[in-house]
């Protein structure tokens, strides 16, 4: 709920409904995942997530809202899980076959860490992180900076010879395309996407979005001048 280029976003109303429960909804969709849980922080902020979550079912894990890994450790832990599917709460277009197809890649390949941002094809805020219980327990017990505490997975990416991993890569790049809230020109762009596609029992995916982009070029150009993360701006 403290984000600092825009507070309170996991909650703004997009079509009548909170950005978090779109998110949520549209994890639900997936094939593969079993079990949905917010790890949320012990911020005093973060109790109007907590009561949303409990108003709608959803599982609530409460930890360290600076060690994000200790956190994300404590909620696999919590649900008793053997894979875990990272899912960040500002991404309004997440798709529920990419995240499928992360987690098969992951379970095929007997990996440890699978993704499909490194390098990143798939527009920003499309990005699925997926790793063993095993490997989070590793990650937990030996990340020692303040970097790899708070970016969960960084640990995973900077010993690659200790993690087995492999990128999921989409047919052409289309990274150049932001798909994620950080910003005020970020959130209109994505109730824009939302008035033209949002429709109640139905999830709209990747290919609709640039479906829609293509009969309407000036969607992508709202939000074009946002700064973009390392892994974005450097592809």
């Amino acid at each position: 709920m403290q984000s600092t280029r825009l507070p309170g976003k996991v909650l703004t109303d997009i079509c009548g409904y909170p950005l978090i429960w779109h998110i949520s909804n549209r994890v639900k969709k997936s094939k593969r995942i079993t079990n949905l849980v917010l790890a949320t922080s012990n911020n005093k902020a973060d109790d109007a997530l907590e009561r949303w979550a409990k108003q709608n079912a959803i599982d609530v894990y409460r930890g360290s809202e600076q060690n994000v890994l200790e956190r994300y450790y404590g909620a696999a832990v919590y649900s008793n899980a053997d894979i875990i599917v990272r899912i960040t709460a500002d991404d309004p277009f997440k798709d529920p076959a990419i995240l499928d197809q992360v987690i098969d890649l992951l379970v095929t390949k007997h990996l440890d860490f699978a993704y499909n941002n490194k390098p990143p094809t798939f527009p920003e805020g499309l990005d699925c992180e997926v790793f063993t219980m095993k490997a989070l327990k590793v990650a937990y017990e030996n990340a020692t900076d303040d970097f790899e505490k708070e970016h969960v997975t960084q640990h995973f990416y900077r010993n690659p010879q200790q993690f087995t991993q492999d990128n999921f890569q989409y047919e052409k790049n289309i990274s150049s395309l932001r798909w994620t809230i950080d910003t005020e020109d970020d959130l209109k762009m994505a109730k824009e996407v939302y008035n033209h596609l949002f429709k109640e029992n139905e999830v709209f995916l990747m290919r609709d979005i640039l479906d829609l982009i293509e009969q309407k070029p000036y969607i992508p150009l709202i939000n074009q001048n946002v700064s973009r993360s390392t892994m974005y701006s450097n592809n």
